[in-house]
């Protein structure tokens, strides 16, 4: 029986076979585990381009070009970063849609303002970004992960879904 991430994982690879689209990621918190999930597909190699595990701030700024005002500003969990590192993948890719996820999976690392279990998504298409928050509170590194890798492949297929994407 496939787990929950598999099936959306599935449902991405055909959803973007189905649009004739490409995919890209960007990937701090997560650490790649979306890309992991997409290419645990069979098929997955005609619709994933590529992912970018941006840990790091300089690796925001290098590989997908967040500006470094933009986390100085708002901090690297944020809408705005969240933002700007799908619309980096997309430059940075041969991708028509790309997901992005920053977040503090924990323990430890949050506060008041950003407290563990903040998550911050984007998805980007040629002229429009989606932005998705989820507190998914202090519920283990571990969950905190694999709920993220759920939300970002469910915003594929939401974005995917949507009538009025720009093609």
């Amino acid at each position: 029986m496939e787990s929950e991430t598999e099936e959306l994982a599935r449902r991405v690879v055909e959803a973007l076979s189905d649009a004739g689209l490409m995919l890209a990621t960007a990937e701090s918190c997560t650490g790649g585990l979306i890309a992991g999930a997409i290419t645990g597909i069979a098929g997955s190699s005609a619709v994933f381009d590529r992912g970018f595990v941006t840990y790091s701030n300089a690796a925001k700024r290098e590989m997908i070009g967040v500006d470094e005002s933009l986390l100085e500003r708002h901090g690297a969990v944020s809408e705005a970063v969240a933002r700007a590192m799908a619309e980096g993948a997309l430059r940075a890719s041969a991708a028509g849609i790309a997901v992005s996820v920053t977040g503090i999976a924990g323990p430890g690392g949050g506060s008041a303002e950003k407290p563990v279990g903040l998550v911050h998504f984007a998805c980007a298409m040629r002229g429009t970004t989606l932005h998705v928050e989820k507190r998914y509170g202090d519920l283990g590194r571990a969950a905190v992960r694999g709920a993220s890798v759920r939300t970002a492949l469910q915003l594929v297929l939401d974005r995917l879904a949507d009538r009025q994407v720009i093609r």
